[in-house]
């Protein structure tokens, strides 16, 4: 996953894990792709279970749809076509770094693992003002992480690849919004029809995730992506830097 949830854009890697990186290019790569692939099974499975149950809005819906066909014929295909040098394409960071494995596995859990467990235990309290609030984040970021997956597997330039989260991730900070302003409005803990079917605990921890999930999205769209990846994508992509 990326947006940060995934290898799609990375941090730069030092030179001695750039070494590691191209020494067992082959290898992980075989590993990634099969991998991958289960991973976007799983995505899909998700994506189609939301689809299913009615939650997902026709304005999520046709963003996902556009913004799959924009991205898979425009910056891939002409405004940044894949570089003539392979290695301006590849991952800016190496699987061996550790702390942004951390931070990958952490925001997945906080943003995706954990809003999921909550909307199905909304289902066995029928909370159905909860799920539906919490729906489109866990919606839109399978899937950003699903087109990620196209990114990386149809050999997207640098430039191409970044740009998916942080337009996914945009869109996400107006749901995320959507989400937190709903779990803050519930005035009582007896809401679910006057029959009070949604406990306290789900009311609270309902508004905690939302509250994390705002902060860690916000701070990784404007804390990470905008200021940081997407400056080094471009210059990897026209630098003049030292070629490896």
């Amino acid at each position: 996953m990326s947006g940060g949830v995934g290898p799609t854009y990375n941090d730069i890697a030092s030179p001695k894990e750039k070494e590691h990186h191209h020494a067992t290019t082959g290898e992980t790569s075989t590993k990634s792709a099969r991998l991958f692939s289960f991973q976007q099974l799983i995505i899909l499975a998700v994506i189609l279970v939301l689809s299913a149950t009615g939650l997902v809005a026709t304005e999520d819906f046709l963003f996902t749809l556009l913004t799959f066909i924009y991205f898979f014929f425009f910056p891939s295909k002409l405004i940044f076509p894949p570089h003539k040098n392979p290695n301006r394409d590849a991952p800016l960071t190496s699987p061996a770094n550790k702390i942004f494995r951390l931070y990958v596995a952490s925001a997945g859990i906080a943003g995706l693992l954990i809003p999921v467990c909550y909307i199905f235990q909304g289902f066995l309290e029928d909370d159905r003002r909860g799920v539906s609030a919490a729906a489109p984040h866990v919606f839109l970021l399978a899937s950003q992480v699903l087109m990620e997956g196209v990114a990386a597997t149809c050999g997207f330039s640098a430039p191409a690849k970044i740009l998916v989260p942080v337009v996914y991730n945009a869109r996400r900070i107006l749901t995320l919004v959507e989400w937190i302003v709903n779990e803050f409005s519930r005035e009582t803990p007896e809401y679910g029809g006057g029959k009070g079917t949604v406990s306290v605990r789900r009311m609270y921890a309902g508004k905690v995730l939302a509250a994390v999930n705002l902060g860690i999205w916000s701070f990784n769209l404007f804390g990470v992506l905008i200021p940081v990846y997407l400056p080094r994508a471009f210059e990897r992509y026209y630098g003049f830097s030292k070629e490896v």
